[in-house]
């Protein structure tokens, strides 16, 4: 066996790591494989500048698609050892990756990349996650603490945190520059990019989730109107710093958490609305009682007997995300 995978298993990975979410799908991400290394480069042109000022979430959404290209590559039989931030002149530079064979591949290994196509952000209410306090312990063995912390909140938490997702769809009504961003990448039609109507809630749904970001609705018959209002295990995922490989390493992270639970068959949804305007973070902060920086929440928990079975959301093709290029020339 050789020790580089082939062209077709890079292709393969870098495909399902496209799969990976992003702020309003707008798949910041780039790799180059030069047929020894796979490097990963944010894409500034896909940062959305009126929501993430500080550019935290094209950082935090590359370094999902960077967990997602090892889960990928696990269950094809690989293992990835990923050097952060290599080139000290090159801040779009990410990482580099190297390969190994592996000596097995495992049925979660090969679970978790299944989980990759079926995931998807769910925005509708959840029931409460079965089975929790057992999947809590899993949750927190996926996590490397080099990468983030992890805090799930109580259920005692939930009226502050509805109260700082009120505040920040307060603080942002008024502000022209977001709400053109927002409705230029949601509701449409793009055949590559956006969030689709499909994945869209009605403002009747939207009012049984207390914690999400506040999106354009739809028109439609309520869906799971069996589960009344949202009951989802929150958490949140911290890191010491807000540093570039900071957040990458917390994308990982954020990663791990959501194919772990799409494996366990739970729904999920991402949220970084609430950690995007600093009044809000602080009370995310504050719940967690830790002395760092809250980067994303995640809402997990059961989707019902609905039935619903969206259809994927677009993504942008290979050839718009991976780059073939010459390897480095030897002296």
């Amino acid at each position: 066996m050789s020790d580089i995978p082939t062209g077709e298993v890079i292709e393969r990975a870098v495909r399902l790591a496209g799969r990976a979410p992003s702020l309003h799908n707008s798949q910041p991400w780039r790799w180059e494989f030069d047929g020894t290394t796979l490097r990963l480069f944010s894409v500034p042109a896909r940062l959305l500048p009126a929501t993430d000022t500080a550019g935290r979430q094209m950082l935090l959404s590359c370094g999902v698609a960077l967990g997602h290209l090892r889960a990928a590559l696990a269950a094809d039989g690989w293992r990835i050892r990923v050097a952060y931030f290599p080139n000290p002149t090159r801040r779009d530079h990410l990482a580099t990756v190297s390969f190994e064979p592996a000596s097995v591949v495992s049925d979660a290994d090969r679970e978790r990349a299944r989980a990759i196509e079926h995931r998807h952000t769910d925005r509708l209410p959840f029931a409460a996650p079965p089975g929790w306090a057992e999947f809590d312990t899993v949750l927190r063995t996926v996590v490397d603490p080099a990468d983030a912390t992890l805090t799930v909140l109580p259920d005692s938490a939930r009226p502050e945190l509805a109260r700082a997702s009120r505040l920040t769809a307060t603080l942002r009504r008024y502000d022209s520059s977001y709400q053109a961003e927002l409705h230029w990448w949601t509701g449409h039609s793009f055949v590559s990019a956006g969030i689709p109507a499909a994945a869209l809630i009605t403002a009747e749904e939207r009012e049984r989730v207390d914690i999400g970001r506040s999106l354009p609705t739809v028109v439609g018959s309520p869906r799971r109107p069996e589960l009344g209002v949202d009951h989802s295990a929150i958490l949140v995922l911290s890191t010491e710093r807000d540093t570039p490989e900071s957040l990458v390493r917390c994308g990982v992270a954020l990663s791990n958490v959501l194919l772990e639970s799409t494996a366990a068959g739970y729904a999920t949804c991402p949220l970084t609305h609430i950690t995007e305007v600093p009044r809000s973070r602080a009370i995310v902060r504050t719940l967690t009682g830790l002395d760092a920086q809250p980067q994303v929440m995640v809402r997990i928990g059961a989707a019902g007997s609905g039935g619903e079975n969206p259809a994927p959301t677009p993504r942008l093709p290979l050839s718009e995300i991976l780059r073939t290029v010459p390897p480095p020339a030897r002296w």
